[in-house]
């Protein structure tokens, strides 16, 4: 499979870009691979490259040839030589050994996997050659770590700034930038000894003049190279991929069982029989027969050969999603050279539209799903129920449609909401109530938690999952099993300081953080806030005479402002945008050096302007800096989008040679701090001096005076910022904002794909690990379903890039002890029952009565209904717990959190587990778990 086109589509590639980066897609784009085998896994495989002939239109820049002429022994090989990687699926094993020995001795080698599924098990081999280099073994972006101080010593030692970790190993190689005195050292690579998280030694610093302050490091990229042997070599002695450490006996008892399935079909030309006990018998022993040869032999496991037997007819579609997903991603590895390649064997016993094949191809009779968004071009890349002609229809429908083709005989509701607090009235416990298990394909922990949240309340295993460019990860979450999602804390994400933003940049990321910034509140905060004012306010006359008589009107100085210097014309959009380069990138960093000249010093006598602070330098505008007018343009576009002015192509279309603006821009280089037509809008302040109060009395004045105080004029169109949509000018604004902020501050500049990347928080994304993940969990949706024990259910973490599979049991759930009989679980639930005339007290005797412990503390939410040393709490007593909660008409019942008195004194109070009060009038039993 060749592309004949060199040139990458972003709006298709865009994640998978991400991943890869733009040499190893180029590297794919001139290949070319040969896949034999369409079964289960054959398909899954060529589903990520585009198989023929329908999922061929899965992506229109790859061609795709079908041959059905026979590969055996006796084929010619000769015509294998035109391809780069050779892949067969569920091939004897005689087959495989043939092909890898040709494939091994081309020169240069042709890279071999082979891949099996064989009902529960499965393998994966490689072969990539006696050299086979790797330009980036992990695929991590570097990141920069400013330096506190390196010694002067042999060996020097380097510490980390504000005790940040910097993550190296021993031997890896460093790259030194902006150090102060030891200066010898910027622009040289060191390899590293690791001496803590926080430090580590570069060798002999002894020489060299003494550390001032400053610089930063970072980790340089070193080739590796890998060595393969063939398949005949690997089957005594074979290196496997340990994914269990709890059973890592597990993959060489999968590898002696699969051989002894290959002899089986070479001595009986077939697979066993399925339930044949004599088969499995005869497969036992050719078990035993294979674990002596191996080099390394582990106990034998009968009963896998036997289960192995039983099943090897079938095809599990799960299974075949996660195999085929983690050799595609061996394949990308041979074709580019990127990412550290398996060696040599693996066995192991987007996610929502795979998640939804696999659901179709396991035959569940139900599945009710839900999502908002519209299918977008990114999307076609790794969502493969999705076609061209989809584009801008929704996701839910659209993939239901798709997956009815699989399986006519599956029921779906699809719906076209967003799950979280607001839709409660459609998602509620009755909705829940029908439900067997929650499968999550989420994309932000907020979501994750909400979801969980609801199916802990509502007694539901849920299955979450998710990918970040080859990562990805499994949870499995069972009732009275397994602790929640919500259990464990993952570390808050690092948060950029104001202050760093706002005068202080040291790093890309917050110049493009800043720029991201400026977009909302220029094109979409302030439009908001100047729509709501004149929402709230019938008419500018009736403004204007309360502001005249001092009456105070939230906003209204910074209103008026907008509404006088309101641009008409293109011209002035022009204008406005070149007021705007002076403010960013001319008068801050002028402001700033007042305040703080280059020889500034703190209180212990350390310069002001040291690593990681930058000293801005004032950048003034040249018409001739491409860099330059596509801040002005793109900033222009934008002003005339949120006024509704028409702009002019011509601007947009000849960048280069600067037509139809010149005059303008000549004009504002020699007044554009006292132009008078169009002034700058200034911040918004928190506090309006008096003279500020005149001035926008006048100018509101003049505005009606002069008859602009018209409907439209009160009305702008705030900006929601899309990053994939080249168009709109978005991203243009973004990228030339944080490129000049860069500059200004001596920062290198990003491309347009990163800074798209980190502006619009774009998560990567490849099919590979979509497909892994999604299998993954569609195995783990078996063994719910099936009723299994916890010790069957397994966690996953892999990244396919390293590559690294780890499967753990699940975490089981935890007691929490309120007294030696009384202890409860996250899955646990106390209920009491109401009237209309139940008071607080009746609640606290009901608890006490019922489970044997008298609350004291009482919350709903985050309002606390009772805690005895709060004032007038005690009289709360006698009020009704209706009159307390105030709970909707149609409520049925509330969630109260409840704490008990500690077993010692001096101890904290004991949370218990939520107590749900059902506002029933009678007193009886709650009728179900209804929530209205």
């Amino acid at each position: 499979m060749a592309a004949d086109s060199m040139e990458i589509d972003d709006s298709l590639y865009s994640r998978q870009r991400y991943v890869l980066g733009d040499s190893a897609m180029q590297q794919m784009a001139q290949s070319s691979v040969f896949l034999s085998g369409m079964a289960g896994l054959g398909v899954e495989i060529g589903k990520v490259e585009a198989v023929h002939p329908r999922v061929a239109e899965l992506n229109p820049y790859v061609h795709v040839d079908s041959s059905s002429f026979p590969l055996d022994l006796s084929t010619d090989l000769n015509f294998l030589r035109r391809y780069q990687c050779v892949i067969l699926t569920e091939a004897r094993l005689s087959l495989q050994k043939k092909v890898d020995e040709f494939c091994h001795s081309q020169q240069p080698p042709i890279r071999f996997i082979g891949c099996d599924t064989y009902g529960i098990c499965a393998r994966v081999f490689c072969d990539f050659g006696e050299h086979f280099e790797v330009s980036d073994p992990t695929g991590e972006e570097a990141k920069e770590i400013f330096i506190q101080n390196i010694t002067l010593d042999d060996p020097g030692v380097v510490t980390c700034m504000d005790g940040r970790t910097h993550g190296l190993q021993t031997g890896q190689s460093i790259l030194f930038r902006e150090v102060n005195g030891m200066d010898q050292l910027n622009g040289t690579a060191r390899q590293v000894t690791v001496l803590s998280p926080y430090s580590f030694a570069i060798g002999d610093t002894s020489g060299l003049q003494p550390y001032a302050h400053g610089g930063f490091f970072l980790l340089v990229k070193t080739p590796r190279t890998y060595s393969f042997e063939t398949m005949e070599h690997q089957l005594c002695e074979p290196k496997v991929l340990t994914p269990d450490f709890s059973k890592p006996e597990a993959p060489l008892q999968i590898h002696a069982a699969m051989l002894a399935l290959d002899d089986f079909q070479e001595e009986h030309n077939r697979l066993p029989n399925i339930g044949c006990c004599q088969d499995a018998e005869v497969l036992v022993r050719l078990t035993e027969r294979v674990n002596h040869t191996l080099t390394n032999r582990a106990p034998l496991w009968p009963e896998l050969a036997r289960c192995l037997s039983r099943t090897a007819q079938g095809s599990l579609p799960p299974l075949a999603a996660a195999v085929g997903g983690m050799a595609s991603q061996e394949l990308l590895k041979a074709l580019t050279g990127k990412f550290a390649p398996l060696q040599q064997w693996v066995g192991c016993g987007a996610i929502g539209c795979e998640m939804l094949k696999n659901l179709a191809l396991l035959g569940v009779g139900l599945v009710c799903m839900s999502d908002p968004d519209l299918i977008e071009k990114s999307n076609l890349n790794r969502q493969f129920l999705f076609r061209p002609h989809h584009i801008q229809k929704p996701k839910s429908s659209t993939a239901a449609d798709a997956t009815l083709e699989i399986n006519p005989e599956m029921e779906i509701d699809a719906h076209l909401n967003k799950v979280c607090p607001a839709t409660e009235s459609i998602y509620n416990d009755l909705f829940y109530s029908r439900l067997h298990l929650v499968v999550t394909a989420l994309d932000n922990v907020e979501a994750r938690r909400y979801v969980d949240s609801r199916s802990v309340s509502n007694q539901k295993a849920l299955l979450d999952s998710g990918t970040m460019g080859t990562k990805g990860h499994t949870e499995v979450i069972v009732p009275n099993l397994t602790e929640s999602y919500n259990s464990h804390r993952d570390p808050p994400e690092e948060e950029i300081p104001f202050c760093t933003l706002k005068s202080f940049p040291a790093i890309i990321e917050h110049t493009i953080q800043w720029a991201r910034d400026k977009f909302e509140s220029a094109f979409a905060h302030k439009p908001s806030i100047y729509n709501m004012f004149w929402e709230t306010h019938s008419s500018a006359e009736s403004v204007l005479q309360r502001m005249q008589r001092r009456e105070s009107l939230e906003g209204a100085f910074q209103v008026v402002k907008l509404l006088s210097r309101r641009p008409s014309q293109w011209e002035h959009c022009i204008t406005m945008a070149r007021l705007k380069f002076d403010k960013y990138f001319k008068r801050k960093a002028l402001q700033l050096l007042h305040s703080f000249p280059l020889d500034t010093r703190l209180k212990d006598g350390s310069l002001f302007w040291q690593s990681p602070k930058r000293p801005p330098s004032p950048i003034e505008f040249d018409l001739t800096d491409a860099l330059h007018f596509s801040f002005v343009v793109s900033a222009a576009r934008l002003y005339a989008q949120i006024y509704n002015i028409p702009y002019s192509e011509k601007v947009h279309t000849h960048t280069h040679t600067h037509t139809h603006t010149h005059t303008h821009f000549v004009c504002l280089n020699s007044h554009s701090e006292t132009d008078e037509n169009v002034k700058k809008p200034d911040q918004m302040k928190l506090s309006v001096s008096s003279e500020e109060e005149r001035e926008a009395i006048a100018q509101l004045e003049e505005a009606i005076a002069a008859d602009h105080v018209t409907p439209e004029r009160l009305r702008m169109s705030p900006l929601i910022f899309e990053k994939d949509d080249d168009a709109n000018g978005h991203m243009d604004f973004v990228a030339a904002a944080s490129s000049l902020r860069a500059r200004m501050y001596a920062i290198e500049v990003a491309d347009r794909l990163k800074t798209k990347r980190i502006a619009g928080k774009i998560i990567p994304a490849i099919a590979t690990a979509t497909a892994a993940v999604a299998g993954l969990v569609s195995l783990e949706l078996v063994k719910v379903a099936g009723g299994y024990g916890f010790e069957s259910f397994n966690n996953c973490f892999f990244n396919l890039a390293i590559p690294v599979v780890v499967l753990t049991e699940a975490a089981p759930v935890r007691k929490t002890q309120i007294r030696e009989d009384i202890s409860f679980s996250i899955w646990d639930r106390w209920v009491v029952c109401g009237h209309q005339d139940f008071t607080l007290s009746n609640f606290i005797n009901a608890v006490r009565e019922q489970y044997g412990i008298e609350p004291t503390m009482v919350v709903h939410g985050v309002k606390m209904l009772y805690v005895p040393v709060m004032p007038g709490h005690n009289k709360r007593l006698k009020l009704t717990m209706q009159k307390l909660i105030k709970p909707a008409v149609d409520r049925r019942y509330v969630d109260l959190t409840v704490s008990f008195a500690p077993e010692s004194d001096g101890d904290e109070d004991l949370p218990g587990p939520p107590v749900r009060y059902y506002f029933t009038r009678d007193g009886d039993a709650p009728p179900d778990s209804l929530g209205l």
